[in-house]
């Protein structure tokens, strides 16, 4: 999953559409009176199985309205943001910053010893500023500044400044509509600064400024959003892989510093922490170090509640999603770029149910599995929309390769997020056809099997499925062709659907038809 630089860039996309037809129908006016937004339409329309998605923080309220209401339409409750990079020196976003005919890097009577630069898309509060005349609010050239002492004490003769800049209150406008809309949203938290020639790691050497600048962050954020339900946590924004670390992992350390400031400045709110997997032979590692990763990263929460999603790899091509009857087949042509035409066995140590089910065998008390289902393309084909810019180009991917990744989660998941709304769900290859949010509007009825077992109920024989969208119809077994009317219904966080059968064979194919006459797009394989 790309990380925290996005601030620092613009998306290009082929196409942009804020799923206008068919997601949210015609219903009460929505037409806007001249200087404000459209009223708000908080109807859930198309609930599907992703419930979350990595936004960007919009400085239009308008547009971010549009952005809410139509995640929120197809089910999802929950906004992640990147955090924004903690950059050590004076960049060039910050260059225009000028106070008092000074730049903002001046500071008269104070000797300054680093400089950080911070660009983000929020407007702080108070609760950032501590130090009268030297932590400023500063307007400089049409454009909003900040300026923040993180010396120990405002007296301090040697001060380290971080200096922000703002392209408006992105942040502001997400929190408030998704308290409109009964939502959630995760702000990222400040992203470390990067080793220099290792950017997969972070640089030790400011750890402590970091924490010191996180602390102000969440303070602000205390202040501004402390009593909003919209509010759950913040999300670690600097990525890991979820496999068995070293003893002095670096960024294992970064975790746990920065974690333990969040459990100080916001008693009882959410980590949530995206960690990758990546299956590939050579380059990956085995689904059972996913097991020592979960217990690594769960280990540095400092006593709060954490939410760990696990990025299941199959957006980056770093670990297929595939049925248990085919190991032995070729690899989806998406992936061949990536790891040649080959079977799955030959390029992958496993897939991702195979690393989620790992995963969830370390969950310890006081932490969530989640799964991330990355929903893009590792590369783009001809007439394809997706993202362009920066490298490397993604592209969209199918409601139906969607629905095999959550599928895959199996039945671990407390809840499936995905990354990330724009431009992957929104994006249209042509300007009269649908983006991955209409496909999802107009076929999440279609039922998604996440398991099935053998179970006896009142003395028979049958197979029990679980998943989404699975009440009334029927269960077909394939190959023996075989459909049989469900005879009992439940739900919990699971939907769950039973039918009388006796499987024959190595393999059992289970094809679900619910009461709406939808049938899920790929059949489950039960071993």
């Amino acid at each position: 999953m790309e990380g925290a630089w996005v601030h620092r860039i613009l998306w290009v996309v082929v196409a942009i559409a804020f799923v206008v037809g068919l997601v949210v129908p015609d219903g009460p006016s929505n037409e806007a009176r001249p200087g404000e937004c459209s009223p708000r339409d908080t109807r859930v329309v198309a609930p599907y199985a992703v419930t979350g998605y990595w936004v960007m923080p919009r400085a239009d309220p308008c547009v971010t309205r549009r952005m809410v209401e139509a995640i929120h339409a197809i089910g999802a409750d929950t906004l992640v943001t990147f955090g924004p990079r903690f950059s050590v020196g004076q960049g060039p976003e910050v260059a225009g910053c000028v106070v008092d005919g000074r730049p903002c890097a001046e500071v008269p009577g104070k000797e300054i010893r680093q400089i950080y630069t911070y660009v983000t898309s929020e407007e702080f509060g108070a609760g950032l500023l501590r130090c009268p005349g030297l932590d400023r609010r500063i307007e400089s050239g049409g454009r909003i500044f900040y300026r923040v002492s993180l010396a120990a004490s405002c007296d301090d003769r040697v001060h380290d400044l971080v200096l922000i800049s703002t392209d408006g209150d992105g942040l502001g406008n997400l929190m408030t509509e998704a308290a409109a809309y009964g939502m959630a949203v995760f702000p990222g938290l400040p992203a470390a600064p990067q080793q220099a020639g290792k950017p997969w790691e972070p640089d030790h050497a400011h750890t402590g400024a970091l924490g010191a600048f996180t602390a102000r962050v969440l303070a602000d954020y205390r202040a501004r959003f402390g009593g909003s339900a919209a509010f759950p946590g913040v999300y670690q924004s600097f990525e890991l892989a979820m496999r068995e670390r070293g003893a002095k992992d670096p960024i294992i350390e970064l975790y746990a510093a920065q974690h333990a400031v969040v459990a100080a400045a916001l008693p009882g709110k959410k980590i949530l922490v995206s960690p990758y997997i990546d299956a590939r032979r050579g380059r990956g590692f085995p689904p059972e170090q996913a097991e020592e990763g979960m217990a690594d990263i769960a280990a540095t929460r400092a006593g709060a509640p954490m939410a760990i999603a696990v990025q299941d790899g199959r957006g980056t091509g770093k670990v297929p999603v595939y049925g248990a009857d085919q190991r032995d087949a070729r690899v989806d042509a998406r992936l061949v770029p990536l790891v040649g035409e080959v079977g799955y066995g030959q390029a992958y140590y496993g897939n991702t149910h195979d690393y989620i089910e790992a995963a969830a065998r370390r969950v310890p008390s006081g932490v969530e599995l989640w799964v991330n289902v990355e929903g893009f393309e590792p590369t783009q084909v001809e007439g394809e929309c997706g993202r362009v810019d920066p490298l490397p180009l993604r592209g969209r991917t199918t409601k139906n390769r969607l629905d095999r990744q959550v599928m895959a989660a199996g039945p671990y998941a407390r809840k499936i997020i995905s990354y990330g709304w724009d431009p992957f769900f929104t994006c249209q290859s042509r300007y009269d056809t649908p983006s991955l949010a209409d496909d999802i509007a107009r076929e999440w009825q279609q039922p998604i099997i996440v398991n099935a077992i053998r179970k006896d109920m009142n003395g028979r024989a049958g197979i029990l499925v679980e998943g989404y969208n699975l009440r009334g119809g029927t269960l077909r077994f394939d190959p023996q062709g075989v459909v049989v009317k469900q005879e009992w219904y439940g739900r919990d966080r699971l939907e769950s659907a039973w039918a009388p059968h006796v499987p024959q064979g190595p393999w059992t194919s289970i094809t679900a038809t619910n009461e709406a006459g939808q049938s899920n797009s790929s059949p489950y394989v039960m071993g």
